[in-house]
């Protein structure tokens, strides 16, 4: 009786210390999300949860609507998902394109989304605007044209053409899409979700960097995250060239604490060219400071709201460039209350925009 009890406890703590190391490493795991995506030449991730509970932008948009274009207005009637309310978490699979001038410019995207959605509401409106349909892996995918006539990148690219953009639902609350020439992307991700037991599993530059992203981040990027702002070879960003290749790979990351604790690692490929780098980009931020400050005595003007000033020269002040090793750290600070300011501007524009 007694070797029966000590069996009996033996194997409940076999089996709590098993379920404890199986929490453990699943916590330590990359999201689902981004574990589902294909392989990649970046992987960018969001958990919109606590970002929407610090600045409650969802609650924003409903005391303001904006005047959305008719396309966007039609899907929002046809499946009842709200962006800024419903999506919970989103991951993107970042591919160079070979050809810049084609329909997909200088990247092309693969999406994995998690929110609260309603299966039957989405699989209607997808398949009256779909063109073709495939069945693969148990999962209808929907194959979508959109056009691209004289769009232009952000970096001032003109591209033309039709792609296609491929959406299958993976489960009740997750849904997958490819704007890849091919299906390939898109059956990747299914054949992820299909064999998704263990939370290692993903691409090759997610088991390769995710452990460079700090614990606890909302929002993260590894890989060569520049992509989408290349211009002629560099990376550009509102028409500022940083002195940095488009191939340059970056581990990126955003933490809430009192504020938004951004940090982004250059990685390259000796300390030297860390050291160099760090001092380049040291030398453009104290520049850019110094330009904010003159335009801000020559024209008084620009300082609009005083919060929203305080708040960005908080920010800028914040920033720093550090180079350890092989890696050129920048570490900022992002008030809420600017995160919130942008939140609210980005509302305005799409506002301006469809009216």
């Amino acid at each position: 009786m007694r070797k029966s009890t000590r069996y009996s406890l033996l194997l409940i703590v076999v089996l709590v210390a098993a379920l404890a190391i199986a929490l453990i490493l699943r916590k330590e795991a990359p999201p689902e999300v981004a574990r589902l995506l294909p392989e990649s030449d970046a992987i960018v991730y969001v958990n919109v949860k606590p970002i929407r509970a610090a600045t409650h932008f969802d609650r924003e948009w409903n005391q303001k609507p904006v005047a959305h274009s008719e396309d966007y207005q039609h899907f929002l009637d046809a499946t009842g998902f709200v962006v800024e309310r419903d999506l919970d978490a989103v991951a993107f699979a970042l591919h160079r394109m070979d050809d810049p001038n084609g329909p997909n410019g200088l990247v092309a995207y693969s999406e994995v989304f998690e929110g609260r959605f309603d299966g039957g509401k989405l699989a209607t409106y997808l398949g009256s605007i779909a063109t073709a349909r495939e069945n693969y892996a148990g999962h209808e995918i929907f194959t979508i044209p959109v056009a691209s006539d004289a769009m232009t990148t952000v970096t001032g690219t003109k591209i033309g053409g039709v792609r296609s953009l491929r959406v299958a639902q993976l489960g009740y609350d997750t849904v997958a899409a490819s704007n890849m020439p091919t299906a390939e992307q898109i059956h990747s991700i299914l054949d992820r979700y299909r064999a998704a037991a263990s939370p290692f599993a993903g691409s090759s530059l997610l088991s390769a960097r995710y452990r460079d992203v700090p614990l606890l981040s909302s929002a993260w990027a590894i890989g060569h995250v520049g992509l989408p702002f290349s211009e002629n070879g560099r990376i550009s960003v509102f028409g500022l060239q940083l002195p940095l290749p488009e191939d340059t790979t970056f581990v990126a990351s955003l933490r809430f604490t009192t504020g938004l604790k951004m940090r982004i690692d250059e990685i390259l490929p000796s300390s030297a060219e860390a050291t160099q780098s760090a001092e380049a980009l040291s030398g453009l931020i104290g520049l850019f400071r110094s330009i904010q400050k003159v335009q801000l005595q020559l024209d008084p003007s620009r300082r609009g709201d005083p919060a929203q000033s305080a708040a960005l020269q908080e920010f800028l002040d914040s920033m720093k460039v550090v180079a350890v090793n092989e890696r050129a750290t920048l570490t900022a600070t992002i008030p809420v209350d600017l995160v919130k300011q942008l939140t609210a501007g980005a509302q305005d524009n799409a506002s301006n925009t469809h009216q």
